[in-house]
């Protein structure tokens, strides 16, 4: 028979990678009956923020003449060695003492239960599975709650009882599975089973389906997985805990799915995506004719009504692009807007450049490397279709743009006349174009074959190959 060693710890905050310890309780039991307990105050070495304070009841002064972790670490280690590690949401607790140990060069590793996932299954249909929820539904009184040792000693009796609905060959069998134990508490293992290994867009979704995050990835139970690594636990506890389940569309290739989570992100607005939730982006390339003819391109912040060449999250990245772009096709840094100098640009004096900052070369020399680089990323008044690989055999996926502006993309039968518009244009699910979706078909078509990209005449029904 197994042994126990239930964990409950109080800290200075929720991130392990931030925030220590200020008091740990360790309960072994044999599944029936506590054999042992163990706990202590723990001098965290830093300041106890107020909330803290009033959530358990630990101030400052009580710690003062608390040991630090290094002085229980043995304790702790000899008390869960060859023990399975439980507690109530078992990555918090346990990211927490792995971190103590890792900043003293030590290395703790157990085998875990969860026993909000535990509990999920021995009493399902519950509105709640917090510890003070599913211990009142159970009759198991806490005895000071939010205190290490009270947590620890309900959590054990909690244990106790979901024993006796699952036995602990079952749970060999179930739940000591190497990834169950570090599955979100609330997400079903049977969700996670369920994801393809293929390329789509994933949703996570909260307790009542609405949508927390967007993803796209080329292997999507791989990606999802990733995101409950457990050094990622340290920094998403909030985010983790709010995981119940997760579904997905396949998407056939990359690029329709980069397209798709572009979509989905703006449409859903999933309150954990960081990036594309912006509706343009803060720093684009603009172009003008200046008077001596030469074609000009300049770095700037993206103002409201204004159509930049391309968009940026930021201007430096902005600016790293141009830098390319001036090396790639010989161009002016003077002229291209990233060097504010009175004569010759840099490249000039090192032989870069060909002169055109001094006059040197003259504009229809200058602008015919100009368009050659302005070829090279944009599309802007293009009429194109992209062909890539659908979700399954006898299908392949279309992305279709018309004078530069994105229309949206589908799957049509892998037999489709590409060379008859209304053979492929009825497949397409339109949606609606921005710069994020413009600088990802930008990117795609800097590497794209040319096979892929068929280009046509919008005024008439026949495809012009390009």
């Amino acid at each position: 028979m197994p042994e126990y060693a239930i964990i409950d710890v109080e800290t200075t905050g929720g991130s392990p990678a931030a925030h220590k310890i200020i008091e740990i309780a360790v309960v072994i039991s044999d599944g029936e009956k506590i054999i042992d307990r163990y706990s202590s105050l723990i001098h965290p070495e830093r300041n106890i923020p107020y909330f803290i304070s009033s959530l358990t009841g630990i101030d400052g002064h009580m710690l003062d003449s608390a040991p630090k972790f290094f002085e229980v670490a043995k304790k702790v280690f000899e008390l869960t060695e060859n023990r399975i590690f439980v507690a109530h949401n078992v990555n918090f607790d346990y990211s927490f003492v792995r971190k103590e140990f890792a900043e003293l060069g030590g290395k703790f590793q157990r085998k875990k239960i969860c026993t909000v996932r535990l509990s999920r299954r021995a009493f399902p249909g519950l509105k709640s599975y917090s510890l003070g929820k599913i211990c009142s539904h159970l009759g198991i009184a806490i005895e000071n709650r939010h205190r290490a040792l009270g947590d620890a000693e309900a959590t054990t009796l909690l244990l106790h009882q979901c024993l006796k609905k699952e036995s602990p060959e079952i749970l060999s069998d179930k739940l000591q599975k190497k990834y169950e134990a570090r599955l979100p508490p609330n997400l079903p293992v049977e969700e996670f089973e369920k994801l393809p290994t293929r390329t789509g867009v994933y949703y996570f979704r909260d307790k009542g389906g609405k949508v927390i995050y967007v993803g796209k990835a080329k292997d999507i139970k791989k990606r999802v997985w990733s995101h409950f690594d457990t050094g990622e636990q340290m920094h998403k506890r909030n985010f983790l805990e709010g995981i119940y389940s997760v579904d997905y569309q396949l998407c056939g290739n990359e690029l329709i799915a980069l397209l798709l989570e572009s979509c989905e992100i703006k449409r859903l607005w999933p309150r954990y995506n960081i990036s594309q939730k912006r509706l343009n982006g803060t720093a684009g390339i603009y172009t003008y004719t200046d008077k001596q003819g030469y074609e000009r391109l300049v770095p700037a912040m993206v103002k409201k009504g204004s159509r930049p060449l391309i968009t940026f999250a930021n201007l430096s990245e902005c600016r790293s692009f141009l830098n390319r772009l001036v090396y790639s096709h010989k161009l002016c840094s003077k002229l291209c807007g990233l060097q504010n100098v009175p004569d010759s640009c840099f490249g000039y004096q090192t032989g870069t450049c060909t002169g055109a900052c001094v006059g040197h070369e003259d504009p229809v020399s200058y602008n015919l490397r100009y368009i050659k680089a302005m070829e090279s990323f944009s599309h802007e008044g293009k009429s194109f279709v992209i062909k890539g690989k659908g979700r399954n055999a006898g299908e392949k996926s279309v992305v279709w743009v018309e004078d530069g502006a994105f229309r949206g993309f589908g799957f049509i039968p892998d037999d489709a006349q590409m060379d008859n518009q209304d053979s492929w244009k009825d497949y397409v699910q339109s949606y609606p174009d921005n710069a994020d979706i413009q600088n990802i078909l930008a990117m795609y078509l800097r590497s794209a074959m040319e096979s892929e990209v068929i280009y046509y005449d919008p005024c008439f029904n026949s495809t012009v190959f390009g």
